[in-house]
């Protein structure tokens, strides 16, 4: 069968393209993961702390969407305690995110796009050929292989983007981290996400969220740096700190990207687009994307519903904008990770908050 565009990925950048090109091409939406019918824990789980950031929030109002109730996940977050090791100072800020089930938010965007998509999930996508203008996608379903054929090939699959891969080998690539994540037993209801900065685990940051009778304990971590010895450093470090948690219920782990430069982004090439973390659109001073992936699927959808010709050069135009967004996310990110400003910034308590603890 042939496509007028086959997008691969189908989180929130994929599903959110699928569902406003819907009614203007005949689209095939994939993704390797059950989304729909996985159980919690299970491997089509993404590892995210389903947060969901101001940014991502305008993107929902600015799309007129609502979260459903059955997304949300107590409790509600409106503190950030942020954590210098090294320093050894905390300090608590009010910030406001949405606590969600990443999975469940997932489904739901998939719920909403019209019937005449072909979503196949359970659909993994190996590689593809170009032919007579044409691309020739090789796929794995039901431990089978298959093909299709699309006039336009979309690459929404994230850090590990295959599509990316491929398309553009020799492109500079944003760092890579591993990110690992624990979901435990939480001892204690607390109301606030943390995150940990401490030189000795990584040159990123740590986090915990805590999701009803559960704490997230996460991190970005050096892909060849020990992950496993940094991540129980970590967890022993958290002690230190009064975070008391049970028992290991699952671990997850997944590569994120963390652009330092505009120049490692792509939006594509001929014939072929990037959207979300597929193209390097994630902020590198916090790795929040799904406010990315929105912006970049709305763009692109915007362009192509004009007219198929030219595309590339009008998308590559007009996610300049994310781009500069991303730029100064870069300099604001040389102000967190440097451990003497940010030592000075805490210290000074600009911006902080004082928390009354019952």
């Amino acid at each position: 069968m042939l496509y007028d565009v086959a997008i691969i990925g189908a989180g929130p950048a994929g599903a959110t393209l699928a569902r406003l090109l819907a009614g203007h091409y005949k689209v095939l939406l994939i993704d390797k993961r059950q989304l729909t019918s996985a159980p919690p824990g299970n491997s089509s789980t993404k590892c995210c702390g389903g947060l969901l950031a101001p940014d991502a929030q305008a993107m929902l109002s600015r799309m007129g969407l609502g979260l459903p109730k059955s997304v949300l996940v107590d409790p509600q977050l409106f503190v950030v305690r942020a954590i210098d090791v090294k320093c050894r100072r905390e300090r608590y800020y009010q910030r406001y995110y949405i606590n969600m089930n990443r999975q469940k938010f997932d489904s739901w965007l998939l719920s909403m796009i019209p019937p005449d998509v072909d979503i196949q999930l359970g659909c993994r996508f190996k590689s593809y050929e170009s032919e007579k203008g044409l691309f020739k996608l090789s796929l794995i379903r039901d431990n089978t292989d298959c093909t299709q054929h699309a006039k336009i090939l979309v690459g929404a699959d994230g850090a590990a983007s295959a599509v990316r891969k491929q398309a553009l080998p020799n492109h500079p690539r944003p760092r890579t981290y591993f990110a690992v994540q624990e979901w435990v037993e939480a001892n204690a209801k607390l109301p606030y996400f943390s995150t940990i900065f401490d030189p000795e685990i990584t040159d990123y940051y740590c986090w915990t969220i805590p999701k009803e009778d559960h704490l997230i304990i996460g991190a970005a971590l050096h892909p060849r740096r020990d992950v496993a010895g940094k991540f129980e450093l970590l967890k022993n470090r958290l002690g230190d700190y009064g975070f008391q948690f049970g028992k290991t219920i699952r671990r997850k782990g997944a590569f994120i990207l963390r652009p330092l430069s505009t120049r490692q982004i792509s939006t594509g090439t001929k014939g072929l687009a990037l959207i979300g973390e597929a193209a390097g659109l994630i902020s590198p001073s916090s790795a929040e994307g799904i406010s990315y992936a929105f912006k970049s699927a709305l763009i692109l959808a915007q362009v192509l519903r004009q007219t198929p010709n030219g595309f590339e050069k009008r998308y590559y135009q007009k996610t300049r904008r994310l781009r500069t967004n991303i730029f100064f996310k870069n300099l604001k990110s040389h102000v967190i990770y440097s451990p003497s400003l940010r030592t000075m910034i805490m210290k000074t308590g600009i911006h902080s908050m004082q928390v009354h603890k019952s």
